[in-house]
Parts: C-alpha cells; structure tokens; sequence
C-alpha cells in the first residue's frame, strides 16, 4: 500500500516463461500488495512457472490477444479492489523497479495515470531498440501530439499504471483486443480528462524479449494513425468512434473472466 491505496501489479503474458521469474524478482513486495499474472493461452510453461511463484494466475481458454488479456487484467485488479493498477510485461523489457515510483505519482493525487517512456533519454538505442522503430516511435508521436493536442515524449511504451477511477471510466470493453489497444486505451485516457505524467525508464532488447514482427507493426502504425484522427473528430463532434460515444462499454465488475485455470 502507499497512502492508503492498495497497489496491484498485473501481468499480461504470453509465452513468458524464461524471463517471468526475473521480472517477477524485482517487483519491490512491500509495496505492492497483489500480483496477478493472466496467460493468454501460452504454448510454454508460463503457468507453472507462475504458480511456483506463487503468482495469481489466471489462464485463458483461449488466445484473446494482447488487448483482450489487458481486460482480463483490469477486470481481476479491480475485482481485487485495487486503487492502483500497474501494467508490467513479464517480458522483462521494462524494469519493475519503478513501480514504486509509477504508483506514488497516482497515489498522492497528482497524477490519474503514468507511464514510464523509453524517449524522454537515450535509454531506447542504447537499450538495442531497432532504429526503424525508434523513428516510427517519434514519428507517431509528434503525430499523435499534433492532433490529440498532447505533448507526450511516447505513446508506446507497454510499461503504464492506471488509478481506479480511470479504470472503471474508460470503455475499455470497446477497444481492440490486438495491440492497438494501448493506444486506444491512453487517447481515452485524455479524452476523459484525466491527467496522465511520464517517467524515464531504461529498456532492454533482447531475443526473449516479446517484441511484434514488422508486418504486425505496419498495421499497428496505421491503428495508431486511426485512434488519432478518431480522437480529432470526437474532440470536435464530427464524428464519434464507437469508443468515444456515450454509450461505450465500460468493464463491469460483475463480469466473469474466460478462464480454464485461476490460481
């Protein structure tokens, strides 16, 4: 806990099983006071590793992609009662010793979400970011800032934290359940007028680090370019996405999770 808010950590993975205990071992325990781990369906042994982790574990029936396994995460943080949910890959390319840091900036009241950029220092080259993607990073970035009205150093990184109420206002249910998500899930986050700060964080490339295959992210660039101009015409009632109208889905804690297996 940290001022009283009970900070949950959550996993969403796939095929993790080699770099899961090493993310796992520093994520800081005093602070954090539930980890949840959702498998979506994995070909390897995530699941057991996780469960000698002793990791709340939840494993889907069936693959829902990246944006569906981020949903089930969400629902089970908020079902636990979370004030305070951060999103940790358990690919270790982002270090969880930042949590800590990621969670005082929601749990003193300064801040409705955070993320930790990989562009606001050299971390991203230095850490073995292909160049190709660096650039496509600050190209869409100052992309999305234009038409968003934003000034964030990235909209990318898969490293975030979310306080409660932003949770239980955005209509996540409406979102994309590939990798576009994340994207979708931050215009929200702006659209609802939360306020969202950035924190500098290292990041490491490596081969069992997750990371999308060109083709993969051609079409994410041309989802982030969508979400942007969506959010445009939704801030000037031209024309409202179905995840900008009133009547979007938001999760509801009722919800059951498709699961085959929960630890």
């Amino acid at each position: 806990m940290i001022n009283g808010k009970k900070v949950v950590v959550v996993m969403p993975a796939y095929n993790a099983e080699k770099t899961l205990q090493a993310t796992y071992d520093e994520i800081y325990k005093d602070l954090v006071d539930k980890v949840i781990l959702v498998d979506d369906n994995s070909k390897d042994n995530t699941k057991e590793v996780a469960k000698k982790l002793n990791i709340t574990t939840i494993v889907h029936k069936e693959n829902l992609g990246y944006g569906g396994n981020q949903k089930s995460c969400y629902l089970a943080a908020l079902k636990e009662g979370a004030d305070i949910v951060i999103m940790v890959h358990p690919d270790y390319q982002y270090t969880p010793k930042l949590v800590p840091a990621m969670a005082c900036m929601i749990a003193f009241g300064e801040y409705d979400a955070a993320i930790a950029s990989r562009m606001l220092t050299n971390s991203a080259l230095k850490g073995g970011m292909p160049l190709y993607k660096f650039i496509a990073n600050k190209c869409l970035t100052l992309f999305q800032n234009i038409f968003m009205g934003q000034n964030l150093s990235e909209y990318h990184t898969g490293f975030r934290a979310f306080s409660r109420e932003v949770l239980e206002t955005l209509p996540l249910k409406e979102c994309d359940n590939d990798f576009v998500f994340d994207n979708e899930m931050l215009a929200l986050t702006f659209y609802h007028g939360f306020n969202v700060g950035e924190i500098s964080c290292p990041t490491k490339y490596f081969p069992d680090a997750s990371s999308i295959n060109l083709k993969r992210s051609i079409k994410y660039g041309f989802g982030v370019l969508g979400v942007s101009l969506s959010y445009f015409l939704a801030r000037l009632s031209i024309h409202k996405s179905k995840i900008f109208k009133k009547d979007a889905r938001k999760l509801d804690i009722n919800d059951e999770i498709e699961y085959y297996h929960h630890s």
